[in-house]
């Protein structure tokens, strides 16, 4: 019987993923790094695969191989050589012979059929990390959940480590097990987009718990992977399985939709949300904020759950307790979208006292990635452009945004000194009529506050093309609350070369404001 290669997607979610995958499958096994021996243990007989000698040299032919043959001969004429640790070597390997050719040969395939056979008489002996490792491989290379080499090392799998007995509700049924095992690897995001959707598209329905989708949704908002075929499969399970999800786990599945700017197609997504969060909000009160502050990125936040959380029992209710304070927090911001973006809502809204800053400072993934910044090169030309006294770095400003760099300009496109002017513009924003009415009565001269706002690529979906649901949302504020926003994105800061291109990319853009500094700005 020859291994086969591409076995047929059931008819679960065949709809929502119409799209044909491509047969990617063995790409991502040249991103898995090589096999450590001592990081695979002893196997079952107690042979120790780390050393030096013929193991170490078996080790190093099996990566030097130049076909599945060759693969084939150094593991059935070497014997007393082979370790456990060598299959998943000689698997990885396979992965990467095959990356050209992903349809074998019949030679190769009699060889792979040989080689699958090699390890199921072996894999008795295997420890279990190796046999996990090459359960996971084996998945990879495309061999067939009901296939002899997959069954065998399951079965091996099962006889080490018992499984639990299963839930009354979410039968254990193996061939689910694919979109998990790849999802629970260490290393899961180098593995290709084709083999995630091939697993879901080959699961059935009741092999899809709420367990691998919250993993499937972890891995995309982790990642910002903005894939439209996954997240409609998760979008699709939570309104199917409404009755079963309680808030804890629907805060974790809706999670991807804000963080990556997506709002599904399924028609039922909101309706679907809204009478979770009527059925859930006073069960678990974080639950519900994460889920609205997911809708506040995605703009669409429902009256009635609004009306909830901004009443006098639920407030009175988190305080007090240990996640108060990022309660407190991401109220704050829904009432900003409030304030900014829902003038219809008519309900309650979060008492003045209770209000604190809702970005204080750069966000964490800017900390982290300071090194990678180009946060310094972009102040220091400035600083060269406009000098230290023109500008702000890191200002926050109400209710709580915290800004690149920010600079106010006066009616005539001069800027100004920050010395002799106010950097924040009041809020809430005051009307038209307000603003008139104090320009009549203090100045002459109204400055705009202009903000740079950095768009690193971290800023961004993986694609490179859609903005992260919070930074979108604070451009979107920052517009709304009336700071003029100029985004330098990473493409543009990358290609500038040395701190002289730079400077003169920074003039071309803020000339192209209309904006006038030094001798020439008066």
């Amino acid at each position: 019987m020859h291994v086969k290669w591409s076995p047929p997607p059931s008819s679960m979610l065949r709809i929502l993923l119409s799209a044909q995958t491509s047969p990617a499958r063995l790409s991502g096994l040249l991103l898995i790094p090589p096999v450590q021996p001592c990081c695979l243990g002893p196997s079952k007989s107690g042979d120790r695969p780390f050393g030096g000698g013929p193991v170490q040299g078996l080790q190093r032919l099996l990566e030097q191989a130049r076909n599945p043959g060759e693969l084939l001969r150094w593991l059935s004429q070497n014997p007393t050589k082979v370790r456990a640790h060598h299959y998943p070597v000689a698997l990885r390997r396979l992965g990467q012979l095959l990356v050209s050719q992903p349809r074998p040969s019949p030679v190769e395939q009699a060889t792979l059929q040989d080689l699958s056979q090699l390890i199921i008489r072996n894999c008795p002996s295997f420890d279990v990390h190796t046999i996990h490792v090459c359960l996971h491989l084996a998945v990879l290379l495309g061999f067939p959940s009901d296939g002899p080499l997959l069954c065998a090392l399951e079965q091996e799998r099962r006889s080490r480590l018992p499984p639990k007995p299963p839930s009354p509700h979410q039968p254990a049924i193996y061939g689910g097990q694919r979109l998990e095992v790849a999802l629970s690897c260490p290393r899961f995001l180098q593995y290709p987009r084709q083999h995630l959707i091939r697993s879901l598209a080959e699961a059935r329905p009741e092999e899809l718990t709420p367990h691998v989708m919250v993993l499937l949704a972890q891995h995309l908002a982790r990642h910002r992977l903005r894939e439209p075929q996954l997240l409609e499969a998760i979008a699709h399970f939570l309104v199917v399985q409404e009755a079963q999800l309680n808030s804890k786990v629907v805060q974790k599945l809706v999670l991807p939709f804000g963080r990556l700017n997506y709002m599904p197609l399924e028609q039922q997504f909101m309706p679907c949300l809204e009478r979770i969060l009527a059925r859930e909000a006073g069960v678990a009160p974080l639950a519900t904020v994460n889920i609205l502050m997911s809708l506040c990125q995605l703009q669409c936040l429902p009256f009635r759950a609004l009306q909830f959380v901004f009443s006098p029992s639920f407030i009175n209710h988190i305080n007090g307790t240990p996640p108060s304070l990022i309660v407190r927090r991401y109220l704050s911001l829904l009432d900003t979208a409030v304030e900014l973006e829902l003038p219809g809502y008519q309900g309650p809204r979060l008492p003045q006292r209770q209000r604190v800053p809702i970005f204080p400072q750069p966000l964490i993934t800017d900390r982290a990635r300071c090194k990678y910044s180009h946060k310094d090169m972009v102040a220091e030309g400035l600083r060269q452009l406009l000098g230290e006294e023109n500008y702000r770095q890191n200002l926050t400003v109400p209710p709580g945004y915290c800004t690149d760099f920010l600079l106010c300009v006066g009616s005539s496109g001069a800027v100004l000194p920050m010395r002799t002017q106010d950097p924040f513009l009041p809020y809430p924003p005051r009307s038209c009529q307000q603003d008139q009415a104090n320009f009549n009565s203090t100045t002459q001269d109204p400055a705009q506050r202009v903000v740079l706002m950095l768009r690193e690529r971290w800023h961004f979906c993986r694609d490179g093309r859609v903005l992260l649901g919070s930074r979108a949302l604070r451009e979107r504020h920052l517009g709304l609350m009336g700071y003029q926003l100029l985004p330098l994105p990473f493409e543009e800061l990358e290609s500038q070369r040395g701190l002289p291109q730079l400077k003169s990319y920074l003039r071309q853009k803020l000339q192209a404001l209309g904006l006038r500094w030094g001798p020439e700005g008066g």
